[in-house]
């Protein structure tokens, strides 16, 4: 079983207070109330030029958990690799995928949007045809706002729709930017990881000056967390003093269970409700409402 997340406490002037693993006070964060209606669309992208940091693990069991909370959410896999909509369970070898609505912005979203497995949970799949999509779009006017222009069609009819990006920081990536409201930032618990998110945060910050000027960060998500190695803790302490309260409270911890729930199909809440990781899930959800990220 995978170890949560740490807590400690500590004595404050009105007593006891429980410490989360960024060395702030813990909070449960209270279950989201139920929506009288859905849409428009906050549009949330997740984002890391670095492979293998948890973002489409992240998007998986994110969007999960939010329609688990009565939330329509839209997960757009906007990776070549595909891993989001297998994830999902979602087979995209002959389907409509992103590609096309990229490369035909007339064309209605709803035919190629798949729903899943997951109630209140559907999917723009991709496949490895996505990855000729900059050499396609290279030639086109305002080709920054490409995705944007598609989600608009659909944004009235969903609550949240999640990104999951491609490790680069690409035509592709500037176009989720451009079509975000938010950022989310999944940075795995390791010295290398931290590298690359000056550039990251530099992307953003021309993407606001030229193309979207209301992006925000939504937050910095610390990912594969061992509370037993002094490295991962050591990590976790200067991700906090590099961005402050834009560090997520929860943090994911590191378990074989999230590839063990690729493989099936499905996202950690379905695959083991009960197991750390999920209720670490539940939690982010919880926690990006309560922050106003997500409706």
């Amino acid at each position: 079983m995978a170890r949560s997340a740490t807590k400690k406490s500590v004595t404050a002037g009105d007593g006891e207070v429980t410490l989360g693993p960024t060395g702030r006070p813990y909070h449960g964060f209270a279950t989201p109330p139920k929506l009288s209606g859905h849409g428009p669309a906050r549009i949330i992208a997740l984002c890391n030029q670095k492979g293998g940091v948890g973002k489409t693990t992240t998007t998986i069991n994110l969007a999960a958990a939010l329609a688990g909370y009565g939330r329509k959410v839209l997960a757009v896999d906007f990776d070549p690799q595909g891993a989001l909509s297998a994830g999902l369970g979602i087979q995209t070898h002959e389907s409509p995928t992103i590609y096309d609505l990229l490369l035909d912005t007339k064309r209605d979203p709803r035919e190629v949007i798949v729903p899943t497995r997951v109630e209140g949970l559907d999917i723009v799949p991709a496949n490895i045809d996505l990855s000729a999509a900059e050499v396609h779009l290279i030639n086109e006017v305002a080709r920054e706002t490409i995705l944007a222009r598609v989600l608009r069609k659909v944004s009235a009819d969903y609550d949240v729709i999640l990104i999951d990006c491609q490790p680069s920081l690409g035509l592709l990536t500037v176009n989720a930017l451009t079509a975000s409201h938010g950022v989310l930032i999944p940075l795995e618990c390791e010295f290398f990881a931290l590298r690359g998110v000056a550039l990251l945060i530099e992307t953003i910050d021309k993407v606001r000056d030229r193309l979207n000027p209301s992006i925000t960060l939504d937050g910095v998500l610390a990912t594969m967390y061992d509370p037993r190695t002094l490295h991962s803790r050591e990590v976790l302490e200067r991700v906090v003093e590099a961005f402050g309260d834009d560090v997520l409270e929860t943090v994911i911890g590191r378990t074989v269970k999230f590839p063990d729930a690729s493989v099936s199909g499905m996202p950690i809440t379905e695959f083991a409700p009960e197991h750390a990781a999920a209720q670490a899930y539940l939690r982010l959800a919880r926690e990006l409402v309560a922050r106003g990220a997500v409706a």
